[in-house]
């Protein structure tokens, strides 16, 4: 996704984007947020509000097949890049800079993850683009095992390569001559609300986190929705796991758990055409 228009807004700019600004602007999502901070990123300097329209004509939501209807903005420029992570893994993303950005100077910056099992295009683009109508050099990214990203098996789930990845991602922000290196921050959504809380108690160089439906994912594997399982459950979960090892090393079909469906049948549950749909 990316915008080539050489258009500059030059939207009416405010005095600076304090924390609780951010907040409020990471809001705009319609879902509950959590944030904590260590530095903040008080005084992100000239933002740029005028909200931006749709490319297209289609109502939010509208899930109908070849649907076009992501968010972009004249506001924004958007370049793909990668970065190779610790792991020596490659780690794509979109680098999202403002229009009316004055590169002769340095800015605020934001990593923003996507939610267990999507990809850097459903939601963190969203949140990457509206945030640098704001003002933001921001950064949305396909985690290790998703999307364009290196890993394999793909789907893998590793929180601590995933944690990785964002320090990684503001190793990549860090070094932009226009980004200011003590005003990085992180959004993370869903899943990665608790994958950025991992990386940042590991890495201070992250100085503001806001989340944005935070998912603690490892507890709704072990206890499932509203702590559903059972321990019995559980404990057949480990050991059909267990054996999926066996199967796997011998040389059998690696076995995936949840996720989009692949084809849909009469049997399709309305989540399961909805995800397939998107």
């Amino acid at each position: 996704m990316s915008t080539d228009s050489n258009v500059n807004n030059t939207a009416k700019a405010q005095t600076g984007v304090s924390r609780r600004n951010l907040i409020e602007l990471i809001g705009a999502g319609g879902a509950a947020i959590g944030f904590s901070t260590a530095a903040g990123l008080a005084g992100a300097g000239p933002a740029f509000a005028a909200p931006a329209v749709s490319r297209n004509n289609l109502e939010p939501g509208d899930t109908s097949n070849g649907a076009d209807n992501f968010y972009t903005s004249d506001q924004v420029t958007v370049k793909k890049i990668s970065f190779r992570n610790k792991y020596e893994m490659k780690v794509v993303g979109n680098l999202f800079v403002p229009n009316a950005l004055n590169r002769g100077t340095t800015h605020p910056a934001l990593v923003v993850g996507h939610p267990m099992g999507a990809v850097k295009e459903q939601s963190a683009n969203l949140y990457a683009t509206k945030m640098a109508e704001q003002g933001y050099v921001t950064l949305s990214f396909d985690l290790s095992f998703w999307g364009e990203s290196a890993g394999k098996p793909g789907n893998s789930v590793l929180p601590d390569v995933y944690a990785e990845d964002f320090s990684t991602a503001v190793d990549y922000l860090r070094a932009q001559p226009f980004v200011d290196k003590e005003r990085v921050g992180a959004i993370g959504i869903c899943g990665s609300g608790s994958f950025v809380i991992s990386a940042a108690k590991l890495d201070p160089r992250i100085k503001a986190i806001a989340t944005v439906s935070m998912y603690d994912m490892g507890a709704a594997n072990r206890d499932g929705l509203i702590k559903s399982v059972t321990l019995e459950q559980r404990k057949t979960m480990i050991a059909q796991a267990a054996a999926q090892r066996d199967v796997e090393f011998a040389g059998g079909a690696i076995e995936y758990t949840g996720g989009t469906p692949d084809e849909l049948t009469a049997d399709s549950t309305a989540v399961d055409r909805e995800f397939y749909d998107f």
